[in-house]
């Protein structure tokens, strides 16, 4: 069995009197994300509890030292005064009533969902100090394997409270968050998935889009028979930036797309309509406008980094 990871003199600290960190801090489930938290906040000294469903997750999640403790059993989040729900969006959206008869009754709950309003409309009334967050930190990778140190460092984490939000609880969420080295900030559901819909959503199937005329142009019997190889082998570091997330977790993707469709499709519509403009431009030579297009894109994009 692997210990837990020894501390980083680089990452952040907290202060012994946060109250979010006085009692366990429990996890229902151990993939990129739940696998992650656990792994900064044992290294912070907090002892961390997760839940997984398979008890062969579990055995790999201990070997790993995902948490303190890790079981399949809904009873080992007695006693935790935080509990963070790092389930697929499907699982969180229809929560097993085993989970909800487990949650300690004064806990605060939260969740790392991508899509907010669907989320925080469904739990809002079925636990009393629920917090709906979303830390924007992610990989291709996915499962048990995937957990690693610093993943939220530096990255935002937004929370969508509303007027029922318990504001102590929104506090200890922020303290959760702040103390791996998050971002914080806070925001409206709808806004959040309107931004997401353009920044994370839109991304995964533009890029998805991009693999697939690859590789269906170079298989078109028209081409040249050696094309379908030579794009491959071609394929450099541009082409991996820009199809990165298209090629990651077809679940995931495929989740962000139904939970979230409607602002997606406006996202899709906007994009399409750039990408009209551009092929315009090149359609009719401007090279004034391709130009002019890269320029502003060019100023552009440090805003988003």
């Amino acid at each position: 069995m692997t210990s837990a990871p020894l501390p980083d003199p680089a990452a952040p600290t907290i202060n012994s009197t946060e109250q979010w960190c006085q009692r366990p801090v429990g996890i229902v489930g151990l993939g990129l994300i739940g696998g992650s938290l656990g792994l900064d906040l044992q290294q912070l000294g907090v002892e961390v509890r997760a839940l997984v469903h398979r008890e062969a997750t579990a055995e790999r999640a201990r070997q790993r030292g995902l948490a303190t403790q890790v079981s399949t059993d809904p009873a080992v989040l007695t006693g935790c005064g935080l509990v963070v729900l790092a389930l697929p969006l499907d699982r969180l959206l229809e929560p097993p009533a085993e989970l909800l008869a487990a949650l300690p009754p004064q806990a605060v709950i939260t969740d790392v969902g991508s899509v907010k309003a669907p989320v925080l409309a469904c739990w809002s009334p079925l636990v009393q100090r629920f917090v709906a967050s979303h830390p924007m930190a992610g990989t291709a990778q996915a499962g048990v394997e995937a957990g690693q140190l610093g993943l939220f460092r530096d990255r935002p984490w937004v929370a969508t409270p509303d007027a029922a939000t318990d504001p102590e609880a929104l506090e200890l969420v922020q303290g959760l968050a702040q103390a791996v080295g998050a971002q914080w900030l806070t925001c409206a559901a709808a806004a959040h998935d309107r931004a997401v819909a353009l920044i994370s959503h839109l991304p995964v199937l533009v890029s998805a889009a991009l693999l697939q005329t690859a590789d269906r142009s170079s298989a078109d019997p028209s081409a040249d028979g050696e094309l379908a190889g030579l794009v491959r082998q071609l394929a450099s570091s541009g082409f991996a930036d820009t199809t990165r997330v298209g090629g990651g977790n077809p679940e995931l993707g495929t989740l962000m797309a139904r939970c979230n469709q409607e602002a997606l499709l406006a996202a899709l519509d906007r994009y399409r309509s750039a990408l009209d403009q551009l092929e315009a431009c090149v359609r009719e030579s401007d090279w004034q406008g391709v130009q002019q297009t890269l320029q502003r894109c060019q100023r552009l994009r440090p805003e988003f980094l």
